[in-house]
């Protein structure tokens, strides 16, 4: 009791957070019995007719459906494999820099993308690569080479895509694992430098492994995203030309769901996007588990 009380304003400063996920996060899930209803406005939540799997067998019987989610999985890992390691190694790159003022300098001007929105994003993304009045196509006029429809070509629009999230994020995940590198003792450095150890050797053999909780941390976080691309991007960024492939699940609730009044089949796809991501967290963190590196 005494321990509790002590912790009374930290308890109070917690009341917040715990009420923005109960009303936000954990009250909505009630709404998921629509996946498993007619849903109209009329009856309500409560009071639709149910339908049981109905809603889930016209999805997986739906070959749009299945491309959907194939796309969802596609672009979604692409983000997490080929994006997760640019912060890692900008962090390291950065712990390297004995300068401070050219230090903070990067930091800040990789830091401030995160900031930026997906629609500023866009515009740049769109300022360079776009066909007409680009920067990219002006300097290939000028150099009379034909301008390329980047972002109009599915392979290439997959590639803007991936690497304009990678750029947008990855100046934050760095500072998160430069945080972590404060907690490597510096004496492993100067014992592994007085043994002839060069740099190279220190990050893999000392940096590496002294972050490794972290990178594992937020690997397991990021695979229960594994089915979230996003909105935003995809939105911003799609057009018809690259449609088959930017055609994802949060795209296909917003125009089914929201635009076409579906509400029960979208539901239904958004329940299977979550259990498929909260399968894979819990594999993700299984593995980790046995190395003793798991989240919980």
């Amino acid at each position: 009791m005494k321990r509790l009380r002590e912790n009374i304003p930290l308890l109070l400063m917690f009341i917040p957070v715990i009420l923005f996920y109960l009303i936000f996060k954990y009250a909505p899930m009630a709404g998921l019995i629509i996946a498993f209803k007619d849903y109209n406005f009329f009856d309500g939540v409560f009071h639709s007719p149910w339908v049981g799997f109905e809603n889930f067998q016209k999805l997986f019987n739906n070959e749009n459906s299945l491309k959907i989610i194939r796309n969802t999985l596609l672009l979604s890992s692409l983000n997490i494999f080929v994006g997760f390691p640019f912060p890692i190694l900008l962090a390291i790159l950065l712990n390297e820099v004995r300068k401070m003022w050219f230090k903070k300098i990067v930091q800040t001007l990789v830091y401030l993308p995160y900031f930026y929105s997906w629609v500023i994003v866009g515009g740049i993304v769109f300022s360079i690569f776009g066909i007409e009045g680009s920067w990219l196509s002006h300097w290939m006029t000028l150099f009379n080479f034909e301008p390329f429809p980047f972002l109009y070509n599915i392979k290439s629009w997959v590639t803007i895509f991936v690497g304009a999230g990678i750029w947008k994020d990855m100046g934050f995940n760095a500072i998160i694992y430069m945080a972590a590198m404060t907690t490597i003792d510096p004496s492993l450095y100067e014992s592994a430098s007085m043994d002839g150890a060069n740099k190279w050797k220190q990050i893999i053999h000392i940096t590496i492994p002294g972050i490794a909780p972290t990178i594992i941390l937020l690997f397991i976080l990021s695979m229960g995203r594994v089915m979230e691309v996003g909105f935003d991007p995809i939105y911003v960024l799609q057009n018809a030309a690259v449609n088959d492939v930017s055609d994802v699940i949060s795209t296909y609730i917003y125009r089914v769901g929201l635009q076409g009044a579906q509400f029960s089949l979208t539901t239904a796809m958004g329940m299977f996007e979550s259990v498929v991501a909260l399968i894979l967290l819990l594999s993700v963190n299984w593995i980790a588990r046995r190395f003793q590196k798991g989240l919980f």
